[in-house]
């Protein structure tokens, strides 16, 4: 394995600077450029220095055995000052001990894979973790990071071999009369892990919506306000608003945190009917979104406005209220604002809570496929005189898609599209 090193802290200006080497001339390299290897997982202040004796920087060096990393490999971390030159100077010196090189993006985090440090659940929890945004990215990903998934894939994979276990018994032992024990503990583990892939499969686009954001949409008469309910919610000039009617002519989108959510707000032309090509587009555009959207807020321009096709949890305000001295909502007195980013909140939570603990398309794929072969091997069970071998092999494909799921098997193609997308250093 060769040995690698990258700057694992963020790029540019900082306070500190952190820079990981991590292989089997981990250590050498760390008596090349600090002088000497630090007691394991001890932090000792040192003195860097390039090949030619001179002073680079003062740094903390902290070191890891092999077993005791998270690469599972020597490693060595030099918390340097972060000036950009000194990050450079320090990186050359290491690169010209010789035998390292610099890391590739996710390089640290495959090897951890590898050495079966993290399982592939956990290696999408640290992207995941990566990339949070909001608060309920950041829980959803630590969860995930902690090995909530693996636990609850492994749970399932030792339900599943015992049940694969007493069906096979009962192949071999076809010519005697087995127990009803024998089929109740067939039958119990598969409608154990059939109710919860079932219940995961469920919680999926609440799930998809807490790792990618909800969508919630401005719906309304032209001269409603929603432009500049949008300006104001998102505090800043998002949308043109004007007395004008058909300012807004296509989709406006904002991202927003609320309560801890990733939110866009979205806002929609206004609906009326017009001559126009162009705003007729971008009336049937925000119908579109506003269809797909998790949540719309419909603004009437006047009290005695219809309201078009609303959900049972969808917002109906007044907009612009201050004009009519009627409860609602006013983005230009501010009433109403702190009710509706509490309403929004109260539906997209209660949704949120009711997710997946899975996240990703790959996860739900094989979920859903290892629950049709656990409804098939159910269907089979539960007859008078049961197929044994259908039993067993639906078994044996829903204990494959298990092993899938937290990276036993088939995961080079997974890891190179997981990978792509994490920093170098990382």
């Amino acid at each position: 394995m060769e040995t690698i090193v990258a700057q694992a802290s963020a790029r540019g200006l900082a306070g500190v600077a952190v820079i990981r080497v991590s292989g089997p001339a981990a250590w050498r390299v760390c008596e090349a450029v600090a002088g000497g290897v630090p007691a394991p997982r001890r932090a000792s202040l040192r003195r860097l220095r390039d090949g030619d004796g001179a002073t680079l920087d003062h740094a903390l060096v902290l070191v890891f055995e092999e077993g005791h990393s998270f690469t599972g490999e020597k490693v060595v971390e030099f918390q340097a000052h972060g000036g950009m030159a000194v990050v450079a100077a320090v990186l050359r010196a290491i690169l010209a001990t010789g035998g390292v090189r610099p890391a590739e993006a996710g390089e640290f985090t495959r090897r951890a894979f590898e050495a079966g440090r993290i399982d592939l659940t956990e290696v999408e929890g640290l992207g995941d973790l990566l990339a949070a945004e909001t608060e309920a990215q950041r829980r959803h990903a630590q969860r995930i990071l902690d090995g909530s998934l693996a636990r609850l894939v492994e749970d399932w994979r030792a339900d599943l071999l015992q049940a694969l276990a007493m069906s096979e018994a009962a192949i071999d032992f076809a010519d005697e009369d087995l127990p009803p024990e024998t089929w109740r503990l067939v039958r119990e583990p598969l409608a154990r892990v059939g109710a919860g892939l079932a219940r995961e499969v469920a919680g999926r686009r609440a799930a998809e919506r807490i790792r990618e954001g909800f969508e919630v949409a401005l719906v309304g008469p032209v001269n409603a306000g929603k432009s500049t309910l949008l300006n104001a919610l998102a505090g800043r000039e998002a949308a043109i608003t004007s007395e004008r009617a058909g300012t807004t002519r296509d989709v406006i989108e904002v991202r927003m945190d609320i309560g801890g959510l990733a939110v866009t707000l979205i806002d929609t032309a206004g609906l009326r009917e017009t001559d126009d090509e162009i705003e007729q587009l971008g009336i049937e555009r925000g119908r579109a979104r506003a269809r797909d959207a998790d949540l719309r807020v419909f603004l009437k321009a006047h009290p005695e406005d219809p309201v078009d096709a609303v959900g049972p949890d969808d917002i109906v305000l007044l907009g612009r209220c201050d004009l009519w001295s009627r409860p609602g909502i006013s983005a230009k007195t501010g009433e109403g604002i702190e009710a509706l980013i509490a309403a929004i909140e109260a539906r997209l939570s209660e949704r949120a809570s009711n997710s997946s603990a899975f996240s990703r398309e790959r996860h739900f794929a094989r979920l859903g496929s290892a629950l049709e072969h656990l409804e098939r091997a159910r269907a089979e069970a539960a007859e008078d005189a049961p197929r044994l071998e259908i039993v067993s092999e639906e078994i044996r494909h829903a204990v494959f898609l298990m092993d899938e799921l937290v990276g036993r098997i088939g995961v080079e193609e997974v890891l190179g599209r997981i990978f792509a997308a994490f920093c170098i250093g990382k």
